[in-house]
């Protein structure tokens, strides 16, 4: 027994240790899959605004804009809030309407509630006498999460000059 106190060897552990590591390797990659990231449900809210502008669809911004929304395109003079940002999408579905775009996310970072996403875009508008407009922009958009997953709660960004 004093032997065993006074030349202690801890590579005696080491076969339990080889097979408990593996198995919680093992374990970590299928949590991790089960479960979809807050970045991956973010970007989706992005897209569905986008898809839904493109489709016509005239709900959208009751469904994913948050009750507080801010959103500054550059081309705005001011921020607007969420009812002037319906008005004014209204008024430019009758002007033009979008028939393509492209996303390319660059950055979404997630703290808690609250997310940031950082994308550029594509699109294509036809006009009312049938000429097509190509934008290339970027914005940035401010999420945060409620009972209801992911809304809108700011945005800026635009028309690159």
């Amino acid at each position: 027994m004093a032997d065993y106190l006074t030349n202690r060897r801890p590579w005696r552990l080491m076969p339990c240790l080889a097979l408990l590591l593996p198995a919680l390797l093992l374990s970590l990659p299928v949590t991790a899959q089960e479960e979809p990231s807050d970045g991956a449900n973010v970007w989706k809210i992005v897209e569905e605004q986008w898809n839904a502008e493109g489709n016509g669809d005239r709900k959208w911004p009751d469904r994913l804009l948050a009750d507080g929304f801010t959103g500054w395109d550059k081309d705005s003079p001011a921020p607007r809030d969420k009812a002037s940002t319906i008005y004014w999408e209204r008024f430019l579905e009758r002007q033009s309407s979008m028939v393509a775009h492209e996303l390319y996310p660059l950055s979404i970072i997630v703290t808690g509630d609250t997310a940031i996403a950082h994308y550029l875009y594509t699109s294509a508008f036809e006009n009312k006498d049938g000429t097509i407009d190509m934008q290339n922009g970027r914005f940035t958009d401010v999420l945060v999460r409620s009972d209801d997953g992911w809304k809108l709660l700011a945005w800026h960004g635009g028309e690159d000059d």
